[in-house]
């Protein structure tokens, strides 16, 4: 850890004994201090996490908002925040370059959006609009917040303005090496993402404006606004063509093959099968006078 860097980081846990050491290496060239907010690990994710210095919470899991709410929540110093996912590594160049903003941003820029780079399997995905990805990620201390209406496809807002980070952002899950591991957690997801865009369905309000030319969150909601509007089971047809061809996702190769095949076909389709399930359940609780 570097003791007079402006930076602390909160880190979700659970059970990423396999990737919680390039999560808080990366980490140790930026922050100050490392806060683990872990739901119930039980494969020495704590005990690691704690002998490579970070501080270490525990949290019942509802959902992310709420998880993070919680960890941001406990930070008491430093000016910033960086939130990651234990699956998510801080390169050198990134660490570098959020050092110099910090450094030389004014009071009026609140949060830093980072480049992710997706990694999949041991391969990293550039093709297929996964690459450049910016997240916000790092914000001033006490102005990230979060909505608590999205339980799965989740983000960061502030409301003042933001700054770019060049360096990379590395999103590598060791635990996705063993196929069945995806699945499972997606198909736990379709489930979280089906209430969801059913619950946005009769609410549209989003916690920033959408548009096609603000900074990239606003970009997302504006797409997800499209989205939504979109037919069922004939959008998975559409995103996964629109992904794997149009935006040369096949240049990925076999990992690339697999990822589009499950994440951008699969698992939308099973979104859109548990969606039509919900809709379906509530138009006859409608029709039914008892």
């Amino acid at each position: 850890m570097i003791p007079e860097s402006p930076f602390v980081a909160v880190v979700l846990t659970l059970n990423e004994i396999r990737n919680i050491d390039a999560c808080l290496e990366g980490l140790s060239l930026v922050a100050s201090e490392v806060l683990v907010i872990d739901s119930g690990s039980t494969d020495g994710t704590v005990e690691r996490a704690r002998a490579l210095g970070a501080t270490v919470v525990h949290h019942a899991f509802t959902t992310h908002a709420e998880q993070w709410t919680y960890g941001l929540g406990l930070v008491a110093s430093g000016d910033w925040v960086i939130a990651l996912d234990a699956d998510q590594r801080v390169t050198s160049e990134l660490a570098g370059d959020l050092l110099r903003i910090a450094k030389s941003a004014g009071p009026e820029i609140e949060g830093i959006f980072v480049n992710r780079l997706h990694v999949f399997r041991g391969t990293p995905l550039r093709h297929g609009g996964l690459f450049p990805k910016w997240m916000l990620k790092v914000f001033r201390r006490g102005t990230g917040f979060t909505d608590p209406r999205e339980l799965l496809d989740f983000r960061f807002y502030v409301k003042g303005a933001t700054a770019k980070a060049t360096g990379l952002l590395i999103e590598a899950n060791q635990n996705e090496r063993e196929i069945s591991f995806w699945i499972e957690k997606h198909n736990r997801f379709s489930d979280k993402q089906a209430r969801e865009e059913d619950s946005r369905s009769r609410e549209s309000a989003w916690s920033v404006r959408p548009s096609p030319f603000g900074h990239p969150d606003q970009r997302i909601l504006w797409l997800k606004d499209r989205w939504y509007r979109a037919p069922l089971y004939v959008r998975p047809f559409v995103y996964f063509l629109y992904r794997y061809l149009l935006r040369l996702g096949f240049l990925d190769g076999k990992q690339g093959f697999v990822f589009h095949v499950l994440q951008a076909f699969w698992y939308r389709l099973l979104v859109d099968i548990k969606l039509d399930e919900l809709r379906s359940r509530s138009r006859s609780n409608l029709s039914d006078p008892a």
